[in-house]
């Protein structure tokens, strides 16, 4: 295990991100130290986020095919049983806050609760076993490796930037550009108030993605920091993990569902017209 001078250099090495990109001389390769990952500029990758969302994408979608190939009416298993839990709490979330008519609504609500609550749920890992795992591996005691996506950035915002897409789709899809862009203009006050409208409506709707983002990454980033803090306590550091796992389990999984449920709720905004003032 690599030793550190300081906490604030064990924090500081455990927030870094496996990034690669151009470096300085003009070739491309993996960062080793933080300032070098911050001259690589917004073009670099951060391939430890791309690696843990892509595993915990794959578990999840083999899962819910293996437990679909296997389900069965007589006596379910643990684990369809907790499949159906998901699926029947999604579905009803559904029915009781989108009131549009769209396929998509169901699989995309399931993908993200199930995709996002694994991801955080890689928070409960200890926080040292899978970057010292990723050292063991690349044979190097200074690699970076942060196991838990959503408390980057990036994914985040990917997350929101999609559903901001879907949004602006539907939204012209189902009323037609002229509707959409008159969301902006005559309401909520009419079109006589049609500045004090967009001065009103636009930074409300582009407040959207970014509030996504931020509520998601804020959240896990901030409990990654408790449980890195628990962590250099040493071996006394025990039952304070496991007291604030416990109550981190509440956190990962209403995350989810709140990413989850504004998805929903954004979506159905797109496809109802506003109400008139």
């Amino acid at each position: 295990m690599p030793e550190y001078e300081s906490g604030t250099e064990y924090i500081a090495h455990h927030l870094g991100f496996l990034r690669y990109g151009r470096t300085a001389d003009g070739s491309w390769g993996f960062a080793h130290s933080v300032e070098e990952a911050d001259a690589m500029g917004f073009w670099a990758i951060n391939v430890d986020s791309m690696i843990m969302s892509l595993l915990v994408g794959v578990i999840f979608m083999g899962l819910f095919y293996a437990v679909s190939r296997r389900a069965t009416s007589g006596n379910p298993g643990s684990l369809q049983n907790a499949v159906e839990f998901i699926v029947e709490m999604v579905q009803s979330t559904i029915k009781s806050t989108f009131f549009g008519r769209n396929a998509l609504i169901g699989p995309l609500a399931l993908t993200i609760f199930c995709w996002i609550f694994m991801m955080n749920l890689m928070d409960l890992v200890p926080v040292d076993w899978i970057p010292l795992f990723a050292q063991v591996v690349a044979q190097d005691s200074h690699t970076y490796f942060k196991a838990v996506p959503t408390t980057d950035l990036n994914i985040t915002a990917a997350f929101a930037i999609c559903v901001f897409i879907l949004v602006i789709f539907y939204s012209i899809k189902i009323k037609g550009i002229g509707g959409f862009l008159g969301e902006f203009a005559f309401h909520p006050f009419g079109k006589w108030a049609l500045p004090l409208n967009l001065i009103m409506e636009i930074p409300s709707f582009l407040a959207k993605p970014v509030s996504l983002a931020l509520r998601l990454y804020g959240n896990l980033f901030a409990g990654e920091m408790i449980f890195l803090v628990i962590a250099m306590i040493g071996w006394f550091q025990l039952p304070l993990h496991f007291a604030w796992a416990v109550f981190h389990i509440l956190i990962i999984t209403l995350q989810a569902y709140l990413f989850m449920m504004l998805t929903i709720v954004y979506l159905n905004q797109a496809h109802t017209e506003p109400e008139a003032h």
